[in-house]
């Protein structure tokens, strides 16, 4: 008893538990960084329910850039005329089914996620209201914030309908706003996706992270054995983050 006492006093050991609470408290910080990017919030309506919104269907332009503002990403999509919305939805269906009855259905949430995870979308057309799914509207907003010259409207939509169908996915090479910039601009790119890789940026370049990711490699060892499984991501991942810092 008195061993223990003596040992939960050596400074040595207090200082790796101050170490080893710092760097559980850097990962609950970047956790809950990282959850401010709800990637799958963008454009799936799933099992949420729809609001009641009414959208001036008549006061949009083919052509026109939609957007659909959520909690912390956007939805985008191009406006074809008659009240339809060509928009990019990952869809795990289509690498399951060709049956079009299922594809063309409303995308929910759980297609939607396991969509981006295998890659697979579609460029698709849904009326306004599926499309938004209760949220509100900004019309070409993009080319505010852009600054960037649109082509005419008419060549926007008919780029718009030349993509439709099956296509894939990434959410930062390859998303609905890189879609509607290629369409609207001649040019595929992705503000959101760019703020996300700055992001990524900072906390790669943050020193605590090396010590965070040597302690839970330290952790993941002394948890379960030595092992090239455990030994070579505790060494190799501190260095990267190490050299990158």
């Amino acid at each position: 008893m008195l061993w223990t006492v003596l040992w939960c006093w050596d400074p040595s050991f207090i200082q790796m538990k101050n170490a080893m609470l710092e760097a559980v408290s850097l990962v609950l910080e970047k956790l809950l960084f990282m959850s401010n990017f709800k990637f799958f919030s963008s454009g799936a309506p799933g099992e949420d329910k729809a609001g009641n919104t009414l959208y001036e269907i008549n006061s949009f332009l083919r052509g026109d850039v939609l957007e659909v503002p959520r909690t912390h990403l956007t939805h985008y999509g191009i406006y074809l005329g008659d009240n339809r919305v060509a928009h990019m939805m990952p869809d795990i269906l289509l690498a399951l089914t060709e049956d079009r009855g299922l594809t063309q259905k409303v995308v929910s949430n759980k297609r939607l996620i396991l969509g981006v995870i295998c890659r697979v979308a579609s460029i698709r057309v849904d009326t306004v209201e599926d499309f938004a799914y209760g949220a509100e509207i900004l019309v070409n907003h993009l080319d505010r914030s852009l600054k960037k010259k649109a082509l005419l409207n008419e060549e926007v939509a008919q780029r718009a309908e030349k993509l439709l169908g099956i296509t894939p996915y990434s959410l930062l090479w390859n998303n609905c706003e890189h879609f509607v910039t290629y369409c609207r601009f001649g040019i595929a790119i992705s503000p959101q996706a760019d703020k996300f890789c700055e992001n990524v940026k900072i906390i790669i370049r943050d020193q605590r992270s090396v010590l965070a990711s040597a302690v839970l490699g330290l952790a993941s060892i002394v948890c379960l054995g030595l092992a090239s499984y455990t030994t070579l991501p505790a060494i190799f991942i501190p260095f990267c983050l190490w050299m990158a810092g």
